[in-house]
C-alpha cells in the first residue's frame, strides 16, 4: 500500500536525498520516494508494518534536518 505525506519546511533537495536513501532502508518499506519540488514522501509498505514505519522514517528526517515535519496527507 502506497502512503504519502507532506515535509513541511524540506529546503534542500540533497537532504530530500538522503531522506529518501535512509527512509528506503528501514525495514518492511518496498519503496520510498521523497520528491523535493512538491515536499512530499511516498512510502509503499504493508498495512500492519507502517506505524513502525512511521516512527522510524520521522526519526531518520529528524537526524538529517531537524526542522522538517512530516505530515500524513
Amino acid at each position: 500500500m502506497k502512503y504519502v505525506y507532506k515535509l513541511e519546511k524540506l529546503q534542500c533537495a540533497a537532504c530530500a536525498a538522503k531522506m529518501e536513501r535512509e527512509i528506503g532502508k528501514i525495514e518492511g518499506v518496498r519503496n520510498a520516494s521523497v520528491v523535493f519540488m512538491t515536499m512530499k514522501l511516498t512510502i509503499e509498505a504493508d498495512e500492519s508494518d507502517i506505524a513502525s514505519i512511521e516512527s522510524e522514517a520521522s526519526k531518520a528526517i529528524r537526524r538529517i534536518e531537524p526542522d522538517v515535519m512530516m505530515k500524513k496527507v
